[in-house]
Order: structure tokens, then C-alpha cells, then sequence
């Protein structure tokens, strides 16, 4: 269904470990990353992360030999998470399918926005890693709206971008308290639906 990131848009990440007890530690250290960047946007060190992934700073810097090397492959596996979160929900029912997708959407747009500011320091937003990543999420998620479409229960005036913009605001509302977002978001799933 989606189409993986191209390998030349990540081709300067670097690459999960082969071996078992490595891989351990380099998804250890990116859960870490992705929690304390969600946390604490750009004032999250690399030694806090480091101690949040239970390893050395020297194991971080053996994975990643920079910030910026960190943060592109915590933003990949975000991408790479929310298009088998699409794939996942094909051949479910169509509403459930496309309402699920988008609430994992939402996760991802939170952490985006924390890794995106600090990412814009280093690149543009044209950069092959965000345009590709870009393409990745419309091939897993575009699907899933014209499937609620055609099955009657979406709006046919509904497009995909500015379905996932809705939702990717949403999930940026500053100072949201606790169950908000999730509560505005059943709001806005609910204007989707066909009437």
C-alpha cells in the first residue's frame, strides 16, 4: 500500500546495527530521543538522552555522530511508523480505518513539531528527507480517505492534505490540557463523516 522513503533521501542516516544487542541500544536511543524531543523540544541534551536510553554517551555518538544525525532518524522512524500504521489499518472498515490512522497521525504531528523546529536549523523544507518523507505519508494515508470515500461514509469534498493539516494543528495546540486534544480531535474526525 504506502510506498517505503526512498533509500538516497535516508542514505546519510545512519544504519540500524546487525548485531542483536546494538539494534538494542540504537531503538533504545531512538525511543529516548523521540520522548525527550515530544518533552522537551530543543533544550533536550544528548547526555539526558543518553541516560534516558539507559546507555553511555559514548554509545549515543557510536550511533549518531551528531545532533542532526539523530534527529533525521528519530523523524524517519516517526514517518516510517505512521505509513505501516496505514498499512496496518487496510481492509478494516473504512471509517475505523481512516479515524485510526488519523489519531496515530496525530502522535506523529506532536512530535513532529518539536523535531521539525530544531530540524530547520540544518536543512530546508525541501530537503530530500522531508520530501520524500512527505510523499511516504500521502501513499499510506491517501488511500485509506478515498477508500472512506468511495464507501460513502467521508465527504467527497474532503482532500488529503488539508485533512491531515486539521489534524496536525490540532495535535500542535500549545498548552492543551490533559485529554483536550483528543477530545477536539473527535470533534473534528466527526465533521468529516458524510451527513
Amino acid at each position: 500500500m504506502s510506498t517505503p522513503i526512498s533509500e538516497s533521501a535516508i542514505a546519510t542516516l545512519p544504519q540500524r546495527p546487525k548485531r542483536a544487542d546494538a539494534a538494542r541500544n540504537y531503538d533504545k536511543l531512538i525511543a529516548a530521543a523521540r520522548a525527550a524531543f515530544t518533552e522537551d523540544g530543543a533544550s533536550a541534551s544528548l547526555e539526558d538522552i543518553a541516560r534516558r536510553a539507559g546507555v553511555g554517551i559514548g554509545t549515543l555518538y557510536r550511533n549518531f555522530a551528531t545532533r542532526q544525525e539523530l534527529l533525521e532518524a528519530v523523524y524517519v522512524e516517526e514517518v516510517e511508523t505512521i505509513c505501516r500504521a496505514a498499512e496496518e489499518a487496510d481492509g478494516a472498515d473504512p471509517w475505523e480505518a481512516l479515524a485510526s490512522w488519523l489519531r496515530s497521525f496525530a502522535g506523529y504531528a506532536a512530535t513532529k513539531k518539536a523535531l521539525m523546529t530544531e530540524l530547520m536549523e540544518y536543512m530546508d523544507g525541501s530537503a530530500p528527507v522531508f520530501t520524500h518523507c512527505r510523499q511516504a505519508i500521502g501513499d499510506a494515508g491517501e488511500p485509506l480517505l478515498a477508500a472512506a470515500q468511495r464507501a460513502g461514509v467521508v465527504r467527497e469534498d474532503i482532500v488529503f492534505m488539508d485533512m491531515v493539516r486539521m489534524v496536525g494543528g490540532i495535535a500542535a495546540i500549545p498548552n492543551a490540557e490533559p485529554g483536550q486534544v483528543d477530545r477536539i480531535l473527535t470533534v473534528a474526525l466527526d465533521g468529516l463523516r458524510r451527513r
